[in-house]
């Protein structure tokens, strides 16, 4: 059984050394000549304003991991949409079921405010 992830560990052993070799040589042919305005953080080409540990409102989360949780929904609907035929009304029920849930979570997010920008 091992044999068969022997292709999957020797693509890992490439792409990481591959990645390793990468960084080294460009640790090593590079030109390394550090000022004070490289070392600047980069902000969209503008010199950077205040404090880097500066508050931001807590609806930027909510808004990411709302992002994250219909991401996530979309990788669960893929699969189930190339099996579809396959599960048959089961395999319907239960993504309607799956869709449902998520839904009523947006919906109590938008009745809460929580997608408004103010």
């Amino acid at each position: 059984m091992l044999e068969n992830y022997v292709p999957v560990l020797i693509l890992g052993a490439i792409s990481v050394g591959f990645a390793g070799v990468t960084l080294l040589l460009s640790q090593l042919i590079g030109v390394q000549k550090p000022s004070d305005v490289k070392l600047m953080p980069y902000e969209c080409g503008n010199i950077p304003v205040g404090h880097a540990r500066e508050r931001f409102p807590v609806k930027f989360y909510i808004i990411a991991m709302l992002f994250i949780i219909f991401d996530v929904e979309v990788a669960f609907m893929f699969p189930w949409a190339v099996l579809y035929e396959n599960l048959g009304m089961l395999g319907f029920v239960e993504m309607f079921i799956f869709v449902l849930i998520l839904m009523l979570g947006l919906a109590y997010v938008w009745g809460k405010g929580g997608l408004e920008w103010e």
